[in-house]
């Protein structure tokens, strides 16, 4: 599971959940993986993004060194941090482990580097 997934899941739809976001991620493994870097791509992916729940993910997986806790200023010239937010979004990519709900503790699997979202009937 890369990081841009990480950052648009929420556990919302469980009963009596009110945000459920952010998830927090706890890893098992995780595979750092080469992807073309496209700058133009990732100026338009940053204001997509919820960088602080980003660099607090990127943070508790032990990646955090060169990413900046804020997005700059002018960041859509900024290829240096644009490179580092496609690493941190795109090439980290979680394979095993569990993400958790905030609120309720509900844990959903990672497998294969794909998130288990299923809730039970009872959760519904």
């Amino acid at each position: 599971m890369k990081l841009i997934t990480h950052n648009m899941l929420t556990s919302k739809s469980i009963r009596n959940v009110n945000v459920g976001y952010p998830l927090i991620i706890k890893a098992i493994d995780i595979k750092l993986v080469d992807i073309s870097f496209n700058m133009e791509f990732m100026s338009k992916l940053i204001p997509k993004i919820d960088w602080s729940v980003l660099y607090e993910a990127v943070d508790s997986l032990g990646h955090s060194k060169d990413l900046p806790k804020e997005a700059p200023d002018n960041y859509e010239n900024n290829e240096d941090f644009l490179k580092k937010a496609h690493h941190a979004l795109l090439e980290i990519d979680v394979i095993q482990g569990d993400l958790v709900c905030p609120e309720t503790g509900r844990k959903f699997p990672i497998s294969n580097g794909i998130p288990n979202m299923l809730l039970n009937e009872d959760e519904i």
